[in-house]
């Protein structure tokens, strides 16, 4: 299974989505912002497999965090997560590096469905980059 990044301010939702992914034998890490995400992604030379961060967040947004980490780590995948439509919005420009943005509120079929798209086009790209 894969090595997951959940990047979620939210206590409550962090512990949501890490428990969902976990229930398909997900391998989870947590960070509660972006700054805190990137620190992780750094001193592990990014060996996740995908990172699934809200865009949202105090420190440094989800978008910000995308940005960053793109060029370092461009084998990873990247699924963002808002509740604002606005937010949304602004990551519409980030084809290139972000899979997708899923809205919240989101159930727990929806999340693992997400994931498990995201997951699959990670895979599709580095067999197509072979």
């Amino acid at each position: 299974m894969a090595r997951i990044l959940v990047t979620e301010d939210d206590d409550s939702v962090r512990a949501f989505v890490a428990r969902a992914l976990s229930l398909d034998g997900h391998q989870i890490a947590t960070a509660e912002d972006g700054a805190d995400a990137l620190d992780r992604l750094q001193a592990e030379a990014g060996a996740f497999d995908l990172l699934l961060s809200d865009i949202r967040m105090p420190m440094m947004d989800g978008i910000a965090l995308a940005m960053e980490v793109a060029p370092q780590f461009p084998e990873l995948t990247i699924l963002l997560m808002t509740g604002f439509a606005d937010q949304r919005e602004r990551a519409d420009g980030l084809d290139l590096i972000v899979h997708d943005v899923v809205p919240k509120p989101f159930s727990l079929a929806e999340i693992r469905t997400a994931v498990g798209g995201a997951l699959a086009a990670g895979r599709n790209r580095t067999t197509e980059a072979a």
